[in-house]
């Protein structure tokens, strides 16, 4: 299903790549193919979700689950990919003692949660790495996310980032990451947004919007979003979910608080946050965010 990590058997200390082990929290449609990644580079990795479905899939793909944190073998490395902030704080919840483990947030949460509960870990003994990651399921299948990655040992667990892409380091105070993915989220955000209405514009001009795309995404108005959302705008409802409209509502939500926080204006977010909020109000929620163009 997912194609195989490059070959790296050593890590930076030497030592042999299976010799940690990681517990991957969250193998949703993003996370699955991350921790799929992770056992194609030898290194051994149990996915933690409570849902059938999700372990399901994850059976396929070679990835053995558990349904919770403490049904997990304890790990050296402990990913996290859970959708929302309330979702970490439930997490960290479950943990008692973290001595001598690294934890590595890599989940869309914000700043003020990623250091809330980072604290948290701290107090308990681990290591916490602050790796937000962007570029979608697509380039979550090939190993090529970019990982925005914040903290004070990034060179320690390397060998456990790099089979998922490209690591940036950002800085190494927690928080430094997710502010990063704060602004790539409102780009995100908008450019998605911004890609319906001029796909249904095409429409109401009276074009067939599968002839404009391929046309005005080769050119200067062309977007990542576009190309790749894009396709998908112009499918029915039922189009396969790789981020859903909801996703969108919390990210553009975390991005708007943040700027109220620093009392920055983003009034395009604003009006794109009220997309998908629309959206959701419309029963689309669990749908693909390409579906926001149902509200034009």
């Amino acid at each position: 299903m997912f194609p195989p990590a490059p070959a790296r058997c050593l890590t930076h200390e030497g030592s042999s790549m299976s010799d940690t082990s990681v517990v991957f929290v969250g193998v949703g449609a993003i996370g699955l193919p991350m921790a799929a990644r992770l056992v194609a580079a030898g290194i051994p990795t149990t996915g933690v979700d409570p849902f059938p479905a999700a372990a399901e899939r994850a059976a396929v793909a070679g990835v053995p689950v558990v349904t919770s944190l403490s049904a997990a073998p304890r790990a050296d490395v402990v990913v996290v990919m859970v959708a929302t902030p309330d979702q970490l704080a439930t997490l960290v919840d479950e943990v008692v003692d973290a001595g001598g483990q690294t934890w590595i947030v890599m989940s869309t949460v914000g700043p003020d949660a990623v250091r809330e509960q980072g604290a948290r870990l701290v107090g308990r003994g681990a290591t916490v790495l602050d790796v937000p990651v962007t570029g979608g399921v697509a380039r979550a299948r090939t190993g090529e996310l970019t990982l925005f990655a914040a903290g004070a040992d990034v060179d320690a667990v390397r060998h456990v980032l790099e089979p998922l892409g490209t690591i940036r380091v950002v800085g190494t105070a927690l928080g430094e990451g997710q502010a990063i993915k704060v602004v790539n989220q409102h780009l995100c955000s908008v450019h998605i947004v911004a890609a319906a209405e001029a796909l249904a514009l095409a429409a109401k001009l009276g074009l067939d919007p599968a002839a404009v795309l391929p046309l005005v995404e080769s050119g200067a108005a062309g977007s990542w979003m576009l190309s790749d959302r894009g396709p998908r705008m112009l499918q029915g409802t039922d189009v396969e979910v790789t981020s859903t409209i909801g996703i969108f509502v919390k990210d553009s939500g975390l991005v708007a608080d943040a700027a109220r926080n620093a009392d920055a204006s983003t009034p395009l977010l604003d009006l794109a946050r009220d997309r998908y909020l629309a959206a959701a109000d419309a029963g689309l929620a669990a749908r693909d965010d390409s579906r926001v163009i149902e509200t034009y």
